[in-house]
């Protein structure tokens, strides 16, 4: 097998992000063969790699945050007058059945980012983390982690139009990844996806002649909404996954 960089290697190990790689390897934190390694060296998959002690137990604090996001708030940055949705972790809003026993801390609001974004017309499971390691898990290039999705509409959908939803839509000149919609009941659609492209489900609902009227992530991965409620937030548990 050719060698490819240290930092793919190590990405492609669940070990960081790419670019955490790039900054861990710089600080002299990763060896390979017990040696320390440099930006830019190639490894096999024969190489033994190892990372810092200290970084792992670094990257062991770190904190992953589930947040029912209510409409109205953006997943990312403030913008256009409207609060992200990080504005909501307080410990006013943590849930008082969070099983994970971690404490809040203020530490915990640095370097929060989200793990796929939810329209600020939409609601339901939004995913902040400080973890490069779960953002690209959850929307990685090569991620398999299904996203799912209740979503109310209006108009009338032909048996034709419920298969291209399921499979044969293109949007900005490409072809969707198969997906998984069904009624869930008389004007709701049930959706998985494995890919999240730009208000992707608004506008597949437009190509076959629907109109999204509601929408709400219920599922990442093994991860559901459950009994969150909306506009409070949890932590991850350690023995919770998403895949």
């Amino acid at each position: 097998m050719e060698p490819v960089r240290l930092s793919k290697r190590m990405a492609e190990m669940k070990l960081c992000s790419r670019r955490e790689a790039d900054s861990y390897i710089e600080q002299g934190w990763v060896r390979v063969n017990g040696q320390v390694a440099v930006l830019g060296q190639k490894v096999t998959p024969d190489d033994k790699i190892e990372l810092d002690k200290r970084l792992g137990q670094a990257q062991a604090q770190r904190v992953t945050i589930l947040i029912n996001k209510p409409m109205g708030y953006v997943s990312g940055q403030a913008e256009k007058g409207y609060l992200p949705a990080a504005a909501l972790i307080t410990p006013d809003n943590h849930w008082r059945d969070d099983k994970s026993g971690v404490r809040f801390s203020r530490d915990h609001m640095k370097g929060l980012a989200p793990a796929g974004r939810l329209d600020i017309d939409s609601v339901g499971l939004l995913v902040l983390t400080q973890d490069g390691r779960v953002a690209k898990e959850i929307i990685g290039e090569r991620s398999d982690v299904e996203k799912e999705y209740l979503v109310r509409v209006d108009g009338s959908l032909s048996p034709e139009g419920l298969k291209l939803l399921n499979h044969g839509l293109s949007l900005d000149g490409e072809a969707l990844l198969p997906a998984k919609v069904w009624w869930q009941n008389e004007d709701q659609l049930r959706f998985i996806l494995k890919e999240g492209k730009k208000r992707q489900i608004r506008r597949m609902c437009e190509l076959v002649g629907l109109r999204v009227v509601g929408l709400k992530r219920i599922r990442i991965g093994n991860i559901m909404l459950g009994d969150l409620p909306t506009g409070q937030w949890r932590y991850l548990s350690s023995d919770e996954q998403f895949s």
